[in-house]
């Protein structure tokens, strides 16, 4: 950036938004939050106008699982160099592909009709997320070894903002078009959602932080792809902590989101006040933290502003309880919304540039696709488990008191690690720059 140039007349905190790295990392959001978009409610929403029964509707969420999964192939991007375009580079060539390989998935969800042929509808949907969670897995890493370590909080933000724009424009222009022209044709078109990323590739080439893991060269070296980078981390001071922090930091969060519905469904809320309060009023509230994540975490550093979002996350629980407790009240239920969205807002900017840190810029497809993973799996399998249950037998009010408990380990685990100094010394050389650590803030 040119002392000169029309950045230096913007403020410092809106500066940052303005480099060349974060912009890209807006535009890989675009790209990956469309085929998401295209197996969610849109999915949902053909299906039910094809006149399928909602049994079989709800089993297509199966398909989700291939983003809880994509650890397991992740490997693949980091140690299996492509033939003939491999030459442009391993971020750019496998961006292209996986670019390639969702766009030709959601072309082929379009042309298989669910009405006839309820199962090849399955399969196409599995092969959408398959194909999505592959491009999520280079699209992280790409954002990841494009930032510097100054940038990671407001390029994980920017790459929040193009995935909730992404998935919202897919899902949008999907229905729109479905409506005049049919559901080929909508799919079809959202198909173009993946060239975003593909052109980031092409534009700005191999990301200038990547590094190539010694002796990595194609299928021969499979097993050293897979255990190196577990090894790796697992040798780093403090590193089983991280883990049981990763593992638990997001599980009273994970089981609070997922019941909203139910709550607002039981206070009687109509469809017209979700859409205003839920949709439109948290997602404003949701952009607005994402921004002020990314200034926090410039201002107070990495540990503190992720030890902030934590409290923030945990105390946005309490918000529900006050509704439950309130009842059918519009006013309450727009303080609830507002209040959590704008929490997770400044939570998945911190948190997500945490972990973005701790990988090793020779493994970063790999171990930010097992870090992402393992900081919803828990919460995912105690909220199938156990939410309804303890509704039933607590109540609302009882029940988001308990998330908000179920917050406090994660809490008191992330502030042992910073008095022990145990954060500075478990990341990885993604928060490093020149070979020092990263400054993140005490």
């Amino acid at each position: 950036m040119e002392p000169g140039g029309w950045r230096s007349a913007l403020p410092p905190a809106l500066r940052q938004y303005t480099e060349a790295a974060p912009l890209a990392a807006l535009f890989l959001g675009l790209s990956s939050g469309a085929p998401y978009a295209m197996i969610a409610a849109t999915l949902t929403t053909r299906l039910a106008q094809d006149g399928i029964d909602k049994r079989s509707i709800t089993a297509f969420s199966l398909a989700f699982l291939a983003y809880n999964l994509k650890w397991a192939w992740a490997w693949v991007v980091d140690g299996v160099r492509l033939p003939v375009i491999g030459r442009l580079g391993q971020r750019v060539s496998w961006l292209l592909l996986a670019g390639v390989l969702a766009a030709a998935a959601i072309v082929n969800l379009a042309l298989v009709d669910p009405k006839s042929h309820l199962m090849a509808a399955a399969v196409a949907a599995i092969l959408v997320a398959v194909a999505g969670a592959t491009y999520d897995i280079v699209i992280d890493a790409y954002r990841i070894e494009s930032l510097e370590p100054r940038q990671l909080g407001v390029g994980s933000g920017m790459s929040q903002y193009g995935w909730r724009i992404g998935s919202v424009a897919a899902a949008s222009l999907a229905l729109v078009i479905a409506a005049r022209f049919g559901w080929q044709a909508a799919y079809i078109a959202c198909a173009v959602f993946a060239l975003p990323g593909m052109a980031v590739g092409l534009i700005f080439g191999e990301p200038p932080r990547h590094r190539e893991p010694a002796g990595r060269r194609g299928l021969a070296d499979v097993v050293q792809s897979i255990v190196g980078p577990v090894v790796e981390f697992l040798r780093r001071k403090g590193a089983l902590l991280v883990l049981l922090f990763i593992l638990v930091h997001k599980v009273g969060d994970t089981l609070a989101n997922l019941t909203f519905r139910l709550l607002f469904d039981d206070l009687g809320f109509t469809n017209d006040e979700i859409v205003v309060f839920d949709v439109w009023s948290g997602l404003g509230a949701y952009l607005a933290g994402i921004f002020l994540g990314g200034i926090l975490y410039a201002r107070l550093g990495m540990k503190r502003a992720v030890l902030l979002s934590l409290w923030l996350m945990a105390v946005s629980n309490l918000s529900f309880a006050g509704l439950a407790a309130a009842g059918h009240s519009n006013l309450a239920m727009a303080g609830a919304i507002g209040f959590e969205n704008l929490a997770s807002g400044i939570g998945g900017v911190a948190v997500v540039a945490y972990l973005s840190a701790l990988c090793d810029l020779r493994y970063t497809a790999f171990q930010f696709a097992l870090f992402s993973a393992a900081a919803s799996i828990i919460g995912r399998v105690l909220t199938g488990a156990t939410a309804g249950a303890l509704i039933l037998r607590f109540g609302y009010v009882e029940f988001y008191v308990l998330t908000t408990l179920a917050a406090v380990p994660g809490i008191v685990l992330f502030w042992l690690m910073m008095r022990a100094r145990l954060i500075d010394a478990s990341v990885g050389t993604a928060a490093k720059s020149g070979g020092g650590a990263e400054q993140p803030g005490t």
